[in-house]
């Protein structure tokens, strides 16, 4: 689809969208205090309020190797990630409908934890996640730059979630995007159990598209922060304060976070580098072609080393592709497997399932029902897809009432999780009303 130029495409666009007569920009300050804001979970995030129709959100960074201490920490919850958030419509809340999708670790044990992408969608009546098994190595810390994307279907209310400019999912429960100030993006890092976690800076990219389909970076104007931690500093030292930086001049070029854990750094998990190697590119040991539904291939490898975030106007073919075909980069083809199945087997329990689920989802223990990998049960059981649940994998289910996995205040009826047998690692969860939805 080719990118809108004139005056009168651009008004037709803007009719569809609903726009108000005057748009306004502003950096929504209180809005991004209220949302990143609590005792147990901290922030460094910005959040942007471009002011204008909205219909697509782009993120990159590398994956950097978050280390955690290898050490007993109970029950207690210990993770991090990194994620861009996009909110269609703000009108009514700071807390409305959105879509996230980031990198994800989490303690697992002692010694095991996970890490890998996934994606959320927050709705009016629950929300549901997915974990993302496509893109060129997704679950390691390899240094390799991955990217992150949301654009909204030519027809209807709902958005596209692209992983490495792949189609990954579709949402189902956004609200119609609008114009004025209802519009934001945010994008940073949250952590939580900060004491025992280590994070190397992380530098966030960012853009967005406009209603007339072209991708801009933010105003800084329109740039609020959150940072809830203290700065690192001589007087106040890790493991209990964030680095963070914005880098700009008018425009938002790169927001740089990260979360030391002391000046002797956590032990990382073994085998991690942070030299990715693109030396011949290929699918899965075959070699990629030269030219994949229309996309120049060897031009967008090479751009994603470099720098993602202008692959969209430098590769030959990709900004036509991820607004059509939505399958663009042949390197990173889903694999088919979970995104945790190079990870180091863990020994997992159904007491270990119970506790994480209880903990993520806030509801106790003994309000859930947990199926083993091998029960028979498993096989009418419902997840968030809808479908059967397979081979490999603990589901977890409560009729209890949950505030999901974003803490808005609400709670919602019931949930359905399913975890991997091997690492414990979440793959995909419902809550509310997602979960009765075919």
């Amino acid at each position: 689809m080719k990118i809108l130029a004139s005056v009168c495409a651009v008004t037709t666009v803007f009719a569809v969208l609903g726009i108000a007569p005057v748009a306004s920009a502003a950096a929504p300050t209180q809005e991004c205090s209220l949302l990143y804001n609590a005792r147990i979970t901290f922030w460094a995030m910005t959040c942007s309020q471009p002011g204008e129709p909205m219909i697509g959100g782009f993120a990159a960074w590398r994956n950097v190797p978050i280390a955690f201490d290898q050490v007993d920490t109970g029950s207690a919850t210990v993770k991090a990630a990194n994620y861009v958030r996009l909110m269609p419509n703000t009108a009514t809340s700071s807390f409305s409908p959105n879509i996230e999708i980031g990198l994800y670790a989490e303690k697992t044990g002692k010694t095991t934890h996970t890490y890998g992408p996934r994606w959320m969608e927050q709705a009016a009546g629950g929300g549901r996640l997915k974990a993302i098994t496509a893109g060129v190595n997704p679950n390691k810390p390899d240094g390799r730059n991955h990217t992150y994307m949301t654009l909204r279907q030519d027809t209807g209310d709902q958005w596209d979630i692209l992983y490495d400019f792949n189609k990954v999912g579709s949402t189902a429960n956004q609200l119609k995007v609008i114009g004025g100030n209802t519009n934001r993006i945010d994008v940073g890092l949250e952590v939580t159990g900060q004491t025992f976690i280590d994070v190397p800076s992380i530098g966030n990219r960012l853009q967005f598209m406009t209603g007339n389909k072209v991708w801009q970076k933010v105003v800084t104007a329109n740039v609020a922060r959150s940072v809830t931690l203290p700065g690192c500093s001589t007087t106040q030292k890790p493991p209990n304060c964030f680095t963070v930086r914005l880098t700009d001049s008018s425009e938002f070029t790169q927001w740089s976070v990260s979360k030391p854990r002391r000046q002797a750094a956590a032990v990382a998990s073994p085998g991690m580098t942070t030299t990715p190697s693109l030396h011949g590119p290929s699918i899965h040991g075959a070699t990629l072609p030269s030219t994949f539904n229309g996309v120049d291939q060897h031009a967008l490898q090479a751009c994603m080393e470099t720098d993602p975030d202008s692959c969209l106007t430098t590769v030959p073919g990709l900004s036509e592709c991820v607004v059509t075909v939505r399958i663009c980069n042949a390197a990173a083809l889903p694999s088919g497997g979970s995104s945790e199945g190079d990870s180091a087997r863990a020994d997992i329990s159904s007491a270990d399932i119970r506790t994480r689920a209880a903990t993520a989802f806030d509801v106790p223990g003994n309000t859930l029902s947990v199926e083993s990998p091998t029960s028979p049960a498993r096989a009418g059981a419902r997840h968030s897809e809808g479908t059967k649940s397979t081979d490999g994998t603990w589901t977890v289910s409560s009729t209890s009432p949950t505030p999901g996995l974003q803490h808005t205040g609400r709670l919602f009826d019931g949930l359905v999780a399913r975890y991997c047998a091997y690492t414990g690692a979440l793959l995909e969860a419902c809550w509310g009303e997602p979960c009765n939805t075919p």
